[in-house]
């Protein structure tokens, strides 16, 4: 199976790596030692690595709830035995 791709055709980051790249833009703005400009910037840049972490989240819950249903609903879930 091949990796998802974004909008522009990349190859999606994984989520944990989305979240250390901002945590990293965050560092920095709170530094201080950036210009206007580059604050500006770093902080579009952050937005977008949060809106993105945010999509992989419900996502994530989105899958979980379907998962929880179908298990609720008799589907059984859980490790495979021979005996069955």
């Amino acid at each position: 199976m091949s990796p998802k791709k974004t909008e522009d055709g990349k190859p999606e980051e994984k989520f944990e790596a989305t979240l250390e790249r901002l945590q990293v833009l965050v560092r920095t703005l709170e530094s201080g030692d950036c210009s206007l400009e580059d604050s500006i910037k770093k902080f579009e840049e952050g937005m977008a690595l949060a809106r993105a972490c945010q999509d992989r989240l419900t996502q994530a819950e989105q899958k979980i709830e379907v998962l929880l249903k179908a298990d609720k609903d008799g589907v059984r879930t859980g490790p495979f035995s021979d005996g069955e």
